[in-house]
């Protein structure tokens, strides 16, 4: 898995873009959490059996860059969580869960 960092506000706008030619998904991760830690872990463990290889995954720091995800709230109308994945298709997002929830079957059938 090889993620791709969202340090920039302007990213998002990116990020909508590239939504309509692929999915996109953003893990919104803190980094002195021990639950948003192991959420992390088990999504790099998951991904290569996860058949979602052309999904492109972006990193989003919380402590350094907590205003971006104030913006990713409000851009895509979703509650902030921490750890929390969202699936944006389409400049839309269509899937978002947190914790323990977070599950990559469920982002596949999203994309089904």
């Amino acid at each position: 898995m090889q993620w791709h960092q969202l340090t920039q506000p302007e990213q998002l706008d990116d990020i909508v873009r590239e939504s309509a030619e692929h999915p996109v998904v953003i893990f919104k991760h803190s980094t002195s959490c021990s639950i948003s830690a192991m959420a992390k872990s088990r999504l790099e463990r998951q991904w290569a059996d996860a058949g979602l290889a052309d999904v492109k995954p972006y990193y989003l720091d919380l402590l350094r860059f907590r205003p971006i995800s104030n913006q990713i709230a409000e851009q895509f109308g979703i509650r902030h969580e921490s750890p929390q994945l969202l699936l944006i298709r389409n400049g839309e997002c269509r899937y978002d869960a947190s914790h323990m929830s977070i599950q990559l079957g469920e982002v596949k059938k999203k994309l089904a």
